[in-house]
């Protein structure tokens, strides 16, 4: 792997703020972010570069490819939970396996947004349709996670979960929770604005450009607090789990890798599919594991995701994947 790529990732804004939030909580220092804010940050970076994305979805239109990419994106997101669970049941019980398999099939905005800024200050080119890869990759995870557990409750007691798992509400949760329908809804907007309505990106361009990293500096900085305040759970998670959380998001990329030459990608959309294959959700699924799977512990699932995988990929994950990119997909097929 390239220096270049590592110290680049590692001195941009957000990552240092990133590692300011871990280091305060380590010398136990009294920083933290009111609760508002973070949610308010996190609503606004999903607003923003939903709209951003359909905005780059209408000047790139839907083509085979773009088309052919969000299908294997959203094949991705319910194959994972499938093989993560093979894994993780070997030293796990049904419901933990399966909320933590869930997990590792969806993904994570934050960390993608992070791929974004880092291709932005790289000036590799990508393409706006990979927002919509990430808007549908939530949900199937989701799905595929509570059919694991009601096709495997059956083994533990009869009539078990599986048999009463509000199923209105968990694809309620699945398709239109806050996240994804932001996301979807502002590409939308995007898409939208920049057919029919070219003046308003422009008018929009202060709000979803210039404030934009500084706005994703200012969450890093508590994800870094909150990744932090995790670490103390993972013991109780065991080496396996913390092997699994760093491992199988290399695995996965290196799907996501194989997948992006096969469909023909350039080097900044194959970056961003890696990330979205090898990132791992800490909001959307959490909170319909801990409505549909009570009995499974939060502390694995969350403290893995968001402990461990979260600021592995920010971190360490994002040059290596693109390295990996420059390495085996050719710079010919650019645009």
């Amino acid at each position: 792997m390239q220096t270049g790529l590592i110290l680049q990732n590692l001195l941009s804004p957000p990552v240092l703020f990133f590692a300011l939030g871990v280091i305060a909580v380590l010398v136990r220092s009294d920083l933290e972010i009111p609760a508002p804010l973070p949610k308010l940050f996190s609503l606004y970076l999903l607003l923003a570069i939903g709209f951003k994305g359909g905005v780059e979805l209408q000047h790139s239109g839907l083509g085979v490819q773009v088309i052919a990419t969000i299908a294997a994106a959203v094949v991705m997101s319910a194959l994972v939970p499938l093989y993560s669970f093979l894994v993780l049941r070997r030293q796990f019980d049904n419901s933990n396996a399966a909320a933590v398999a869930a997990t590792y099939g969806s993904i994570s905005a934050v960390t993608f947004i992070t791929a974004e800024t880092f291709l932005v200050v790289s000036d590799i080119p990508h393409d706006g349709f990979m927002v919509a890869a990430l808007a549908l990759m939530e949900s199937p995870a989701i799905i595929v996670g509570l059919l694991l557990v009601k096709l495997t409750s059956h083994q533990r007691h009869a009539g078990g979960i599986g048999g009463g798992v509000a199923w209105g509400s968990l694809l309620h949760e699945a398709f239109l929770n806050s996240s994804v329908l932001l996301l979807i809804g502002s590409l939308v907007i995007g898409l939208l604005v920049a057919t029919f309505s070219p003046l308003g990106v422009e008018t929009m361009e202060p709000f979803t450009g210039k404030l934009f990293y500084g706005a994703l500096s200012f969450f890093l900085l508590d994800m870094g607090i909150v990744a932090a305040q995790r670490l103390g759970d993972l013991r109780s998670a065991g080496s396996y789990l913390i092997g699994f959380a760093v491992l199988m998001p290399l695995f996965n990329a290196a799907v996501g890798l194989l997948l992006s030459r096969w469909l023909g990608l350039p080097q900044g959309n194959a970056l961003l599919f890696m990330v979205l294959c090898a990132s791992a959700s800490y909001i959307a699924v959490p909170a319909a594991m801990r409505m549909t799977v009570p009995e499974a512990n939060p502390s694995l699932y969350i403290s893995s995701a968001l402990g461990v995988t979260f600021p592995f990929n920010i971190v360490v994950g994002i040059p290596l994947y693109m390295a990996m990119v420059q390495r085996f997909i050719p710079l010919a097929v650019l645009p």
